[in-house]
């Protein structure tokens, strides 16, 4: 019987591994101990996301933490490609949307974009509803151009 209890208590603590690993550890993603929206870690860093690629479900709630450990500030943005296309017209046009209001995230109303000063930190909370591919892309001047984005593939 103790043979069991310990082979048990084993597989228990391997499955619990494994399932802290993940699909070979592409982000730092962790259930919210409330049992709500999926936390996932993102690295801010000059002219990069860390990680590069996050796999998500249909449906599911992520409320990503960014660190911003570069020396300039950066933004993230959440949608589609061409959402992210838009986006960086707007900002190209002086930072306004098409109703005239600051693009960068952080007002009200602002749900799908932060933006993160060097060295702070900030939450942003993102259902993503449809499945297909999305981005979370940095819009400061030249950061998306260079590279800066991060693809959400949601099943």
């Amino acid at each position: 019987m103790r043979t069991r209890t310990l082979t048990a208590g084993f597989a228990a603590a391997l499955a619990l591994l494994t399932a802290a690993c993940g699909s070979g550890g592409s982000d730092s993603a962790s259930p919210d101990r409330d049992g709500g929206a999926r936390r996932v870690e993102i690295a801010m860093v000059d002219i990069d996301f860390a990680p590069k690629t996050l796999e998500v479900a249909k449906g599911e709630e992520i409320q990503f933490t960014f660190t911003n450990d570069g020396k300039i500030r950066h933004e993230a943005y959440v949608g589609t490609p061409e959402d992210q296309a838009d986006h960086e017209k707007e900002m190209a046009e002086g930072g306004k949307d098409s109703g005239g209001h600051d693009a960068h995230g952080g007002g009200s109303g602002d749900d799908n974009k932060i933006t993160v000063e060097p060295g702070e930190t900030g939450d942003l909370t993102y259902r993503f509803d449809e499945a297909g591919t999305y981005e979370i892309g940095c819009h400061e001047p030249g950061h998306y151009a260079a590279g800066m984005k991060l693809t959400v593939n949601v099943t």
